[in-house]
């Protein structure tokens, strides 16, 4: 995936009212941020694993295990790589928090203040 350094990639659910906070906030570190509203931008397999490489997490990590969707869908059963990457295309609203990529390096922003960490 190719960012541009002054560019403040912000993948967040736009019914998520702290992911708006977080939002405000990625605007006053970066001039330019590219916003990609998970719930109408479906992001494909190969971009969520360039996402998660960034991050160092796995996909599990990235999801709201207390969703009733999670529990009904996910929990207890056992997924590969390729099996997470399809739960992260197919149920992008599962993700627990917004996620910031700037200057290559990318952070899961779990309150609004932590995507300073990328300043």
């Amino acid at each position: 995936m190719k960012t541009h350094p002054s560019e403040l990639y912000f993948y967040h659910s736009s019914i998520q009212p702290i992911d708006k906070q977080t939002k405000a906030y990625a605007k006053s570190i970066a001039k330019f941020v590219n916003e990609i509203d998970l719930i109408r931008e479906k992001l494909t397999a190969t971009q969520w694993d360039q996402i998660l490489l960034k991050l160092n997490l796995r996909a599990k990590d990235l999801l709201n295990r207390a969703h009733p969707d999670y529990q009904r869908l996910i929990a207890g059963k056992d997924w590969d790589d390729e099996g997470w990457l399809n739960i992260l295309v197919n149920y992008p609203y599962l993700i627990k928090a917004p996620i910031a990529i700037f200057r290559n390096r990318a952070i899961l922003c779990k309150t609004p203040t932590d995507i300073f960490k990328l300043d």
